[in-house]
C-alpha cells in the first residue's frame, strides 16, 4: 500500500514537470498574414508607411503594450519610432519573439512566446527602442504589420569621469572646490588628493546628486586631485580624470628695530626695518607695521608698498612696546606671526639733562652807602636738570658767575642753587636753597645762603631738548634783606 502511494506521487511529479516544460516551450507558427494588426497595402512596404500605420493605431498599440505587460515601453516606442532607423532584416527559422501584437475577429490580442517554423525566413523591419540602460528590439513583419518584441539587451555604459578643480592656485586654507557634476553614467564617484611626494592627504566619496566638494589645504606646494567614477556594475572609469592645485607659499616677515633697549628714546625717531622679509615663490607686495603700547592697544600702523619696507616712528611715552610686521605677497598670501616678525622694545624717556641758563639780574645797591638802588648783572650758570616724575616734578642744580655791568666797587659774583620744581603743563614753579658771594668789598656785604624762587614757562620740549623762560627772585637767609636780595630774568636750555 505504501509503495503504491509512492508510485502515484512520482507520476504526479513527472506530469507537473512535463506540463511546465510544455508551457515554457514557445508556440510554433509557420504562416503570417491571417491575423494582422494592420494590413499593409502594396507589395513593398516602406519605413514611412510603417510609421504612418503606427501613428494611426497608436491608441491600439498602447492597449496592446499594456496587455503584454510592457506598458512602460509604449511612450518610448512611440517617441523613438519617429526618428528610428528601420533595419531590413529577417525573422529566421527557429528564432523566437517574446510576444506579438495582432488582431483576431477585430479584437486586439497578444500572443505568448512564438517560434517561427515556416519554410523560409520572414522579411521584417527591426526597430531598437532604449529605456534607461536597456535596449529593446521590436520587429514588424512586412506582410502583416504585427508588432513583436524580439528581445532585450541590458547595456550598462562605462562611467566617464569628469573633474574640475578651482582655483588652480590658492593660498593656505583658501576654499578649494572640486566639481564632478560633468561625470556621466556614474553611480558613485571618488576624489583622492595627493601631495607632490605622492602621499594621500585626503579622500572624498561623491554621488551624482552631491557631486561637489569644498576642502582646504593647510600646507603649501603642488597637489594632484584624482577622480574615479563607477558605473552601475561598479566598474571604475578608465579615462584620465585629474586636476592640479598649487598652494602658494606664504611670505616670511622679518622686522629689525633700530634698538631693543631704547634708552632715552622717547621723542626720538625709531626705525623698524623689514627689508629682510621675503617670499619663497613670489614677491612681497606690501608690508604692514603695527605698534602696540604696554596695554596691548594699537597706537599706530603703517603700510609700506615699496622696498626697502621701513618705518620711522616717534613715541612720546616710555614703556614696553611691541612692533609687528605682516607681509603680503603678490597673490594675497599673508605671513604667519613668528619671533622674527614680532619684537618687543623697551623705550625709556630722557630724564637727565645738561643745561645752561643765562640772563639779566638786578642786585640791590643801597642809599646808605651812596650807591644806586639796583645794579644790573649778566649771569650765566651751567648745571643739570633731572625729571623725578616726567612732566610733574623735577630738580635743577646750577652754579655760575654774575658779571656786573658797572665797574668798581661792584664785583663778579658766584651763584648756585638747587631747586625743586612743580610743573603745571607748560608752567612750573621752583623753590629751593641757593648761595651767593658778596658783590661789594668794604660795604658790609657778605656771602651767604639764599632762598630762591622761580616762576617759569616751557617754550619748547621735544623730550630731548627743552627751553624755559623764567623769573627768579633770591632772598637772603641770615643777612640783611634790603642789601642782599636780587631778581632777574633767565633763559634755560636743557640738552
Amino acid at each position: 500500500m505504501k509503495s503504491k502511494k509512492i508510485v502515484i506521487f512520482m507520476l504526479l511529479v513527472l506530469v507537473l514537470v512535463f506540463s511546465v516544460e510544455a508551457l515554457a516551450q514557445a508556440k510554433k507558427i509557420d504562416n503570417l498574414g491571417r491575423y494582422t494588426f494592420a494590413r499593409v497595402r502594396g507589395t513593398i512596404p516602406t519605413p514611412e508607411v510603417m510609421k504612418m500605420l503606427v501613428d494611426r493605431y497608436s491608441a491600439d498599440i498602447k492597449i496592446g503594450f499594456e496587455m503584454a505587460g510592457y506598458g512602460n515601453l509604449y511612450q518610448p516606442f512611440i517617441d523613438q519610432l519617429k526618428a528610428a532607423q528601420f533595419e531590413d532584416t529577417t525573422w529566421e527559422i527557429g528564432e523566437t519573439v517574446e510576444w506579438m501584437l495582432f488582431r483576431s475577429g477585430g479584437k486586439l490580442k497578444v500572443t505568448e512566446k512564438l517560434e517561427w517554423a515556416g519554410k523560409k525566413p520572414v522579411e521584417v523591419f527591426a526597430i531598437k527602442v532604449k529605456e534607461g540602460y536597456k535596449t529593446y528590439t521590436f520587429i514588424i513583419p512586412k506582410p502583416c504589420g504585427n508588432i513583436a518584441l524580439k528581445g532585450m539587451v541590458e547595456e550598462i555604459p562605462p562611467a566617464i569621469c569628469s573633474l574640475n578643480v578651482s582655483p588652480a592656485k590658492a593660498n593656505i586654507n583658501d576654499p578649494i572646490t572640486v566639481d564632478m557634476s560633468g561625470t556621466q553614467n556614474a553611480k558613485s564617484m571618488k576624489v583622492e588628493v595627493f601631495d607632490k611626494q605622492g602621499n594621500k592627504v585626503a579622500t572624498k566619496d561623491l554621488t551624482p546628486e552631491a557631486a561637489r566638494w569644498q576642502t582646504k589645504l593647510d600646507k603649501p606646494g603642488e597637489y594632484v586631485f584624482k577622480g574615479t567614477a563607477f558605473n552601475l556594475e561598479n566598474k571604475a572609469s578608465t579615462n584620465p580624470c585629474e586636476g592640479k592645485v598649487y598652494i602658494n607659499y606664504p611670505p616670511v616677515a622679518m622686522v629689525v628695530p633700530s634698538c631693543l633697549d631704547c634708552k632715552n628714546a622717547v621723542g626720538r625717531p625709531l626705525t623698524f626695518d623689514a627689508s629682510g622679509s621675503s617670499d619663497p615663490d613670489g614677491q612681497v607686495s606690501r608690508l604692514v607695521f603695527e605698534l602696540t603700547d604696554p596695554d596691548g592697544q594699537v597706537i599706530d600702523s603703517f603700510t609700506a608698498t615699496e622696498k626697502p619696507f621701513t618705518w620711522e616712528k616717534v613715541v612720546y611715552k616710555e614703556g614696553t612696546y611691541t612692533i609687528s610686521a605682516t607681509a603680503y605677497d603678490n597673490d594675497g598670501a599673508v605671513s604667519a606671526t613668528t619671533e622674527d616678525s614680532r619684537k618687543s622694545i623697551n623705550v625709556t624717556r630722557k630724564k637727565f639733562f645738561g643745561l645752561i641758563e643765562f640772563g639779566p639780574m638786578l642786585a640791590h645797591g643801597g642809599e646808605d652807602y651812596d650807591l644806586p638802588d639796583y645794579v644790573a648783572y649778566l649771569y650765566i650758570r651751567p648745571g643739570f636738570f633731572l625729571w623725578l616724575n616726567p612732566d610733574k616734578f623735577s630738580l635743577t642744580l646750577t652754579a655760575g658767575a654774575g658779571i656786573p655791568l658797572k665797574g668798581d666797587p661792584w664785583k663778579t659774583i658766584i651763584m648756585g642753587e638747587l631747586l625743586a620744581n612743580v610743573h603745571f603743563g607748560s608752567f612750573y614753579l621752583g623753590v629751593g636753597p641757593g648761595f651767593t658771594t658778596k658783590e661789594l668789598d668794604n660795604y658790609d656785604r657778605k656771602s651767604g645762603a639764599d632762598a630762591v624762587g622761580q616762576l617759569g614757562v616751557s617754550l619748547f620740549n621735544n623730550y630731548l631738548r627743552m627751553g624755559h623762560l623764567f623769573f627768579e627772585f633770591r632772598a637772603p637767609i641770615g643777612r640783611n634783606f634790603e642789601n642782599h636780595h636780587k631778581m632777574g630774568l633767565g633763559f634755560r636750555f636743557c640738552f
